[in-house]
């Protein structure tokens, strides 16, 4: 019996698991094609004058955190 009970437990905590993962995808912005090669290339311009120096540390990753929650990437930061 204790057997059958943890094996349904792990079965639960499986679907409990996929359930979150599939939320997860759902919740994600749903950019055009334009909309995210647009952002892309914001970000390879960003990391370029990043690393020319031509940007703060503070101000990359500002704008980092902004277009990878844009792209649905990451979630915003709630401080």
């Amino acid at each position: 019996m204790a057997k059958r009970a943890r094996e349904m437990a792990r079965q639960q905590k499986r679907e409990d698991k996929q359930e979150r993962q599939e939320s997860k995808v759902d919740a994600s912005p749903k950019l055009s094609d334009q909309e995210e090669t647009a952002l892309l290339e914001e970000f390879a311009r960003l990391n370029a004058d990043y690393a020319a120096e031509r940007v703060s540390e503070s101000h990359f990753a500002e704008e980092k955190q902004r277009i990878l929650v844009a792209l649905g990437i990451e979630k915003e930061d709630e401080s």
